[in-house]
C-alpha cells in the first residue's frame, strides 16, 4: 500500500490541503514498504481523543495517520500522529512506534518540530506533534520566494537539526523533501522521526552481488527496508539495519541537496528495484553535467554527501553544515564583487524550484557573467572578459579586477577573524517590555525574562546577570549599552512583547557591548499558548550567536524544560511574579498561584521549586509561624527533588530549609554544594551559602561566596547588603559600612541595608550615627520623640522602649522570639534571654549564625547556658 509521509500534516488551509492532496496522488515515491495486513483506520472529525478533538485528516505515514487537531486545554492545533489497530496488534511496530515518539521528545531544536505527548486513548496509541504552518521543502522550490542562497540557508538549517539529533545518538533514517517544513516565517523544522533508531556500535562490513540479490528479494515481501525509495543510502538499500548511524542521514541529505538544485533525482529508476540497485552499485552523476552553472565547491559537497562506502562521506553532518556555511559567504563575496564593478549581475540564476521538472536556465543579463563558487573562479571569469573588452576600458577593468581582489580577501579575512573569535563569556538578559502596557499581563514578560535567565544560566561557561539586577532596569529607558557596561557584561539581549488577541509577537536583539554592534535580532509571531517553546527557541539561538561551543550536557541543560502544559507554565510565571514582590500579601498570592501550576501539571518540578521558595520567605521575615512555613518548604523542595534530582533550585532551598528548620548541618552543606554545582550561575545558591557558612566560622569562605553571588547579581539589593552582613559578622567593620554605603547608594530608600548599617555603627559604639539609619524614613514625630529618649536615656533607652513594643505587639499578633531575646542580650537581662532564645528554638526562629557570630549576642557568650544551647544542635561556640 503507497502512504504518504507525515510532512502533510503541516498544511494549515483547506485549500493548501487539497492541493498537497492531489500532488500526492501524482507522486511516485515509495514511502515504505508495508504488508498487506496493514490498514489505517480513519477517524472522524469531532472525535475525541484524550484532551484532543479532531478536525481533519491531512495525511497517512507507513507509520500510522496524522490528522490535524485541537488540543482543548489549551486551546492549540497540533498533529495528531494515529497508530493504525493492525500496527498496535504487533509489539515489534508497537515498540518502534513508542521509540519513535521517545527518540523525537528528546530533541529540543529550533529546527526540530517538537513533540508534546505520547498518549493512549481507549486502546487508541498516539502523538500530540507542533503543527508547522509552512511548506515542504518539496513545494518550497515551486514558490516565487526560491533562489539558490536561500535553498542553502535552509538546507544548512537542515544539517544544523540533524546535528543536533546525531549528537544525541539518534538517526532520522527517513529524510526526504517531504520532512522537511519550511514555516511561514522562513523557518525550517525536520519532521517525522518515525524511523529513528539508537546509533548502535559500528563494525565492519563488505557488500557483494550475493546480499544484494538477497535484499533484493527481501523487497518482494514487506517490512523488510525502512526509508523511502530515491533517499535511502546504500546501506539501508541492503537492509543492513544494524550498520546504520549518521552517515545514513547524511547520504539522503545528499541526495535531496542533488535533486534539490538539479530538478532530477540522483538515482532514478524505472520501478522500485531498479532504483536501490543503483543506490547500490551505481555513481551519482555529476550535478555539472545537469547544472554547469552551479558552484563548483557544490558539486564537491553532493558528490562527498553521496560516497557509497560511509567511511568515504562526511563524518558529520555538522561539516556538511559549515561548509554549506562558507558557500554561502563565497555566494556572498560573489554579489559584493559583482556590486563593486557596478554590473547589475544576480549572484546566481533565478532559483524556479526543480525539485521536479527542467533546470531552470540563467537569466539574461548585459553582462552575462555565471554564478561561480570561488573568488578564483569568478577572477577566472572576469579576467576572460577583459580580454574582450577595448583598450580603452581595458585599464578599468584591470583596476576594477584587483580592487574586487582585494575586497574578498578582506572580507574572508574579517569572516575568518569573525568566526574564530573567542566565544562572549558574559550576558545580561533585560526586562522585556511589555508594549501592552497591560499590567494583569506583566507577569508574560517578565517571566519570558525570567525563564530566559533561567535557560542560559544552566551553561557553566557563561556568566548570566540574575534576575534582580536586571530588574532594575524595569520600566526605565534604557541604554542596552550602558546597561552592558554597568552590568559588566560582554552581551546584553533586550525584547519587546506585544500581544493581539490570541497572537504574541516578540522582538529580540542580541547586541556586543564591547564591539557596539549588533549580533542577532530576530521576532517571533506564535500564538499565547506557546509562549513556553519560544523561550526554549530564544535561549537556544542566544547561546549560538555568542559562539558558545556547547558539550552534549551543555546542550541538554539549555534545552531542558519542565512542562508542556502551557496553563501550568503560565501559572508558574504570576507565582514567581507575586514570589519576587516579597511582601506578606504577595507570598500568599505566589503561594495560590504556584499550587494551581502543580494541580495543571502534577510533574512539574520547578513549580514545586518555587513553591518551597514562596513558604520559606513567608518564614524568613516572619510574616507567618516560622516553623510552619519551613515545614511546607520542606514537603515542596522534596517533591520537587523526587521528581527531578537534578534541579539546582531545589536543592537550593532545601539546603537553607536544612540549615534554618532541621539544624542538619553536613546536609546542609552538601545541598549548598550540589546545587552551586548543578547551576553555578545560581546568584541565590551562593548567597544562602555565605549565610550559612558563619555557623562554623568559616568567615573568609562567606565573604568569598557572598561576593560571588553579587558578581553574578551586581544590583540586587539583598544581596548587596547580604555583603556587608556577612563582612559584620566577620568583624571586618570598615569593609562593612563601605560595602552597605555602596548598597544605600543603588537605593537610599532600602532599609534592610540602613538598619544592618546600624548594627556595624552599635557594634563600634556609634550609636548617634545607628540611631540616625534606623530612623530614615521615619515620620517627624517618632524621630523627634526617639531622639529625646536618646538624649535623656542613652541607646539603652531606646532598646528598652523598642522591647516594650515588641512584647506588646506579641500579645495580638506574632512576633519572633529571636527578636525578643536579641533586645534582652543587648540590655544584659540574661535569664530573659536565654528564656526567650529557648522559645525561638521551639519555633525555629532563631538564626544560629547570627546567634554564633553576631557581636549583639557577646555578652552571653561567656555564660555556660550559651554553650549548652549551641551543643544541642550540634554546634560550638566560636573560640
Amino acid at each position: 500500500m503507497q502512504t504518504v509521509s507525515f510532512a502533510s500534516n503541516c498544511i494549515s488551509t483547506r485549500k493548501s490541503i487539497r492541493r498537497r492532496r492531489r500532488l500526492i496522488k501524482l507522486s511516485a515515491n515509495l514511502v515504505l514498504f508495508q504488508s498487506p495486513g496493514d490498514y489505517h483506520l480513519t477517524i472522524d472529525a469531532g472525535t475525541r481523543l484524550g484532551r484532543y478533538e479532531i478536525r481533519s485528516k491531512i495525511g497517512a505515514g507507513g507509520m500510522g495517520d496524522v490528522y490535524l487537531a485541537r488540543d482543548r486545554s489549551i486551546n492549540r492545533d497540533v498533529a495528531l500522529k494515529v497508530l493504525p489497530v493492525s500496527f498496535a496488534a504487533d509489539r515489534e511496530r508497537l515498540q518502534r512506534f513508542r521509540q519513535e515518539a521517545q527518540a523525537a521528545a528528546s530533541l529540543n531544536h529550533p529546527h526540530i518540530a517538537h513533540i508534546y505527548e505520547v498518549g493512549e486513548s481507549e486502546g487508541t496509541n498516539f502523538i500530540a506533534m507542533e503543527f508547522v504552518d509552512g511548506l515542504s521543502l518539496r513545494d518550497w522550490v515551486h514558490s516565487d520566494e526560491a533562489d539558490l542562497p536561500r535553498l542553502l540557508r535552509y538546507l544548512q538549517q537542515v544539517a544544523e537539526g540533524l546535528a543536533k539529533a546525531h549528537g544525541a545518538g539518534i538517526v532520522h533514517r527517513d529524510l526526504k523533501p517531504e520532512n522537511i517544513m519550511i514555516s511561514r516565517d522562513g523557518y525550517v523544522k525536520i519532521l517525522d522521526f518515525g524511523l529513528a533508531k539508537l546509533i548502535e556500535p559500528q563494525k565492519t562490513w563488505s557488500s557483494s552481488d550475493s546480499e544484494v540479490a538477497t535484499v533484493l528479494e527481501h523487497l518482494s515481501r514487506s517490512g523488510v527496508i525502512l526509508g523511502t525509495v530515491g533517499y535511502m543510502s546504500p546501506e539501508q538499500a541492503r537492509g543492513r539495519t544494524t550498520k546504520i548511524d549518521q552517515r545514513s542521514d547524511i547520504f539522503s541529505f545528499g541526495c535531496i541537496l542533488f535533486e534539490a538544485v538539479t530538478g532530477r533525482k540522483a538515482f532514478p529508476g524505472e520501478d522500485a528495484i531498479d532504483s536501490l540497485n543503483k543506490i547500490i552499485r551505481e555513481p551519482a552523476p555529476s550535478i555539472a553535467t545537469i547544472r554547469p552553472e552551479l558552484p563548483v565547491e557544490l558539486q564537491k559537497i553532493v558528490r562527498r554527501c553521496l560516497e557509497k562506502d560511509p567511511d568515504e562521506r562526511y563524518q558529520s553532518i555538522k561539516d556538511v553544515a559549515n561548509d554549506l556555511k562558507e558557500l554561502r559567504r563565497e555566494l556572498a563575496t560573489s554579489a559584493i564583487h559583482s556590486s563593486a564593478s557596478g554590473s547589475p549581475v544576480s549572484i546566481g540564476v533565478a532559483y524556479s524550484g526543480p525539485l521536479v521538472g527542467a533546470p531552470p536556465t540563467a537569466r539574461s543579463t548585459d553582462v552575462p557573467l555565471s554564478p561561480v563558487s570561488t573568488r578564483e573562479a569568478s577572477v577566472e571569469y572576469v579576467a576572460s572578459e577583459i580580454k574582450q573588452l577595448k583598450t580603452a576600458t581595458r585599464l578599468i577593468a584591470v583596476l576594477s579586477l584587483i580592487a574586487i581582489v582585494v575586497g574578498a580577501i578582506v572580507l574572508r579575512s574579517y569572516l575568518h577573524k569573525s568566526e574564530s573569535e573567542a566565544a562572549i563569556d558574559s550576558i545580561a538578559v533585560l526586562p522585556f517590555v511589555n508594549q501592552n502596557n497591560d499590567p494583569e499581563t506583566e507577569y508574560r514578560s517578565d517571566g519570558l525574562t525570567e525563564s530566559i535567565i533561567n535557560s542560559l544560566a544552566q551553561l557553566p561557561n557563561l556568566r548570566v546577570i540574575a534576575r534582580s539586577s536586571v530588574f532594575r532596569y524595569k520600566g526605565k529607558e534604557t541604554d542596552p549599552f550602558a546597561a552592558g557596561r554597568e552590568l559588566g557584561v560582554r552581551a546584553v539581549l533586550t525584547g519587546r512583547i506585544m500581544q493581539h488577541g490570541d497572537s504574541l509577537t516578540i522582538s529580540t536583539e542580541l547586541i556586543d557591548v564591547r564591539e557596539n554592534k549588533q549580533l542577532w535580532g530576530e521576532q517571533y509571531t506564535e500564538n499565547v499558548s506557546d509562549l513556553l517553546s519560544m523561550q526554549r527557541v530564544i535561549a537556544s539561538q542566544i547561546s549560538t550567536n555568542l559562539r558558545l561551543k556547547l558539550s552534549a550536557p551543555d546542550e541538554g541543560r539549555l534545552a531542558k524544560h519542565y512542562t508542556d502544559n502551557s496553563e501550568a507554565y503560565q501559572a508558574y510565571l504570576k507565582g514567581r511574579y507575586h514570589w519576587n514582590k516579597r511582601t506578606a500579601e504577595s507570598l500568599e498570592k505566589s503561594v495560590e498561584f504556584l499550587n494551581q501550576a502543580i494541580e495543571k501539571d502534577p510533574s512539574y518540578a520547578l513549580a514545586y521549586a518555587g513553591l518551597a521558595d514562596t513558604w520559606f520567605s513567608r518564614g524568613w521575615y516572619k510574616y507567618v509561624v516560622p516553623k510552619e512555613a519551613y515545614e511546607n518548604a520542606k514537603a515542596a523542595a522534596t517533591r520537587a527533588l523526587e521528581i527531578d534530582d537534578r534541579l539546582a533550585e531545589g536543592h537550593a532551598i532545601l539546603a537553607a530549609i536544612k540549615t534554618t528548620h532541621e539544624w542538619d548541618w553536613a546536609g546542609a552543606e552538601h545541598e549548598f554544594k550540589l546545587a552551586i554545582e548543578l547551576n553555578p550561575n545560581y546568584a541565590t545558591a551562593h548567597q544562602r551559602y555565605s549565610l550559612f557558612l558563619p555557623i562554623t566560622g568559616r568567615f573568609d569562605e562567606a565573604i568569598a561566596e557572598a561576593r560571588k553571588a553579587r558578581e553574578l547579581d551586581p544590583l540586587s539589593l539583598p544581596i548587596n547588603e547580604n555583603v556587608g552582613d556577612i563582612l559584620y559578622l566577620a568583624r571586618r567593620y570598615p569593609e562593612a559600612i563601605e560595602q552597605l554605603r555602596k548598597t544605600i547608594d543603588l537605593d537610599p530608600d532600602y532599609g534592610v541595608a540602613r538598619s544592618t548599617l546600624a548594627k556595624v555603627y552599635e557594634a563600634q559604639g556609634l550609636y548617634a550615627e545607628a540611631l540616625e539609619e534606623r530612623l530614615h524614613g521615619a515620620s517627624a514625630e517618632t524621630v523627634a520623640q526617639t531622639k529625646n529618649l536618646f538624649a535623656s536615656s542613652g541607646i539603652r533607652g531606646v532598646w528598652q522602649y523598642r522591647l516594650d513594643g515588641l512584647l506588646a505587639r506579641s500579645k495580638t499578633e506574632y512576633v519572633s522570639p529571636a527578636d525578643i531575646a536579641l533586645f534582652y542580650a543587648r540590655l544584659n537581662q540574661k535569664d530573659q534571654a536565654f528564656a526567650w532564645l529557648a522559645k525561638a528554638m521551639e519555633d525555629r526562629s532563631i538564626l544560629f549564625n547570627y546567634l554564633i557570630a553576631d557581636a549583639r549576642f557577646d555578652n552571653l557568650r561567656p555564660d555556660p547556658r550559651f554553650a549548652e544551647l549551641v551543643k544541642r544542635v550540634g554546634l560550638k561556640p566560636l573560640s
